[in-house]
């Protein structure tokens, strides 16, 4: 794990690929309760290619190093991502989301599309769906520091954790090991249940259905590559979603759920390559 300082705080990402690839970067964003080794699988794949990706840990619950004085509105979350892709002066990115960080990708290329050459959003939320239910059940009762931690204390148990009252219905299996070392930063560190708790306090999703009306200004290419399988991002919010940005692709991910980068690591890389060697064929 490497670590940049910025104007907000300190930041831990990994970075996977040839430093000196001549493909365009790719910055992984990721949603709430979840950390940057949610795209290692496909990361690798990546790597594999030539690619270079940087796959950060953004302040939203799973972090380790607190962000107290970080804008931790998803407006001020976005400028993050910005300042984060400035330190590292990566230019023509490929930005991917999933879930919560998809939202956020919308909120970058709405504030400052400069660095953003193309965009890969699996699953996520999209207009009012912010978040979707049950979810967005689940997210009132941990907005508070207090009740963050009483109510993640059950997930401590894999039972729990990987039901659906945990994350069980985001993916088809997961590694017990990463889905507790998510937990564990909000269940041990009353810092990082503050950045998480600011973050839900400032979730508004009449804000994000107004960044949705802007879509069609981004000029650079969409795909959105979606699990099928999903019961809350459904298809057909995906494919409204594709709609808004002027008629991105729209690619079907058949038994995929919610975290395509852990349902289907080689599809999900087989696009992002695929999005990046068109631009490249057209530079």
């Amino acid at each position: 794990m490497e670590t940049i300082d910025l104007t907000y705080g300190t930041v831990g990402y990994r970075a996977a690929g040839p430093e000196d690839a001549a493909s365009p970067p790719v910055v992984f964003v990721h949603g709430f309760l979840v950390d940057g080794s949610l795209w290692s699988g496909v990361a690798d794949r990546l790597a594999a290619r030539g690619i270079r990706s940087y796959a950060p840990d953004w302040p939203l619950g799973s972090h380790r190093l607190p962000l107290p004085d970080a804008d931790q509105t998803p407006r001020g979350v976005a400028r993050q991502i910005l300042s984060f892709l400035e330190a590292l002066d990566l230019t023509d990115v490929t930005l991917v989301g999933n879930d919560t960080g998809g939202a956020l990708c919308q909120y970058v290329v709405d504030t400052d599309a400069g660095r953003v050459g193309r965009l890969v959003l699996t699953n996520c939320d999209a207009f009012d769906t912010f978040p979707p239910f049950p979810f967005n059940v689940v997210f009132n009762l941990l907005k508070g520091t207090r009740r963050m931690r009483s109510v993640l204390q059950p997930m401590r148990l894999r039972a729990v954790r990987h039901s659906p009252l945990g994350f069980g219905l985001l993916a088809r299996r997961f590694d017990p090991a990463q889905s507790r070392a998510w937990l564990e930063p909000a269940l041990t560190d009353a810092a990082v249940r503050s950045d998480a708790v600011r973050f839900l306090q400032a979730v508004d999703p009449s804000e994000l259905n107004d960044v949705s009306s802007r879509l069609s200004r981004f000029d650079g290419p969409v795909r959105l590559v979606w699990g099928t399988r999903d019961r809350s991002f459904t298809p057909r919010l995906g494919r409204r979603l594709a709609r808004a940005f002027g008629g991105a692709e729209f690619i079907e991910v058949p038994e995929a759920r919610t975290f395509v980068p852990l349902d289907a690591p080689q599809a999900l890389a087989d696009q992002i390559a695929a999005i990046g060697d068109a631009a490249s064929a057209s530079a």
